[in-house]
């Protein structure tokens, strides 16, 4: 497979920055998909073509991957809640694309980077939200699993460790204390238990995101119920693990296989 999977661009919203783009494996399928999700601090200047190389290799390992596009801050109509709405929408397309494509809607696995494995995270747990919720949708589409690669898992904690130009806060367009619903609402910490099991997978040498939000999130989402695991990688910093060269896929692709066989 490699460099020459044909890549399939497909919309699902009227946007310009609603679509995203689907690489499907050799084979008949249906075909467990990576629902990949770029980060960037959800802000407009970071795209999905952080993930292609990611995209790249899972599709040459037999899965189909959608590497999403969204609104981010910056954008007219990006951040909260434009960013975790599109976001929503775009995993709910899925649907749409296994009515053309040979897709297993039963087994699909989130995978994102940094803001990314935020909104995987998100994801998973947005059947929590309360009816009343601007971010709230009837149905949801079902993961299987999230693998969260240096992931922001807790706002507030994030909060706390960038108060000065916090991209939380540019994000939410607030402290904790001035929109603590929306702290509530988009927060993994605070959605648990999410229902799904979950890989955490983080740098020992992480600066943007430190390893304490993972570590730290870890016990509360094991006491809520959820299935987790940490995956801590030595020496490694918060680009490394979305480098398929790097020393850091091997375990990542590991945790992918792990959550899409389970």
């Amino acid at each position: 497979m490699g460099e020459n999977t044909p890549v399939i661009r497909s919309t699902y919203g009227e946007n310009e920055w609603h679509f995203g783009e689907l690489r499907l494996p050799e084979g008949a399928g249906p075909h467990p998909v990576a629902l990949i999700i770029h980060g960037g601090f959800w802000y407009a200047q970071y795209g999905l073509d952080l993930m292609d190389k990611m995209a790249e290799d899972f599709t040459s390992r037999g899965w189909a991957t959608w590497n999403i596009e969204y609104r981010r801050n910056g954008h007219e109509g990006g951040a909260y809640p434009g960013t975790l709405m599109d976001v929503g929408a775009a995993a709910d397309h899925l649907r749409q694309l296994a009515d053309q494509y040979p897709l297993n809607l039963a087994n699909v696995v989130a995978i994102g980077h940094s803001a990314g494995g935020h909104l995987a995270l998100w994801l998973a747990g947005r059947h929590q939200l309360p009816v009343d919720s601007e971010l709230y949708v009837a149905q949801p589409l079902a993961l299987k699993g999230v693998v969260s690669l240096a992931g922001v898992t807790d706002m507030h904690h994030m909060w706390e460790v960038r108060q000065v130009n916090s991209p939380v806060v540019a994000f939410l367009n607030g402290t904790p204390e001035q929109v603590p619903d929306r702290y509530a609402q988009t927060s993994p910490a605070l959605l648990l238990p999410l229902g799904v099991p979950q890989i955490l997978v983080h740098g020992t040498e992480d600066v943007d995101v430190p390893l304490a939000l993972s570590t730290a999130y870890l016990p509360k989402a094991q006491a809520a119920g959820d299935r987790v695991e940490l995956v801590e990688l030595a020496g490694v910093e918060h680009f490394k693990v979305i480098d398929p060269a790097s020393e850091a896929w091997p375990p990542i692709v590991e945790a992918m296989h792990k959550l899409t066989r389970g």
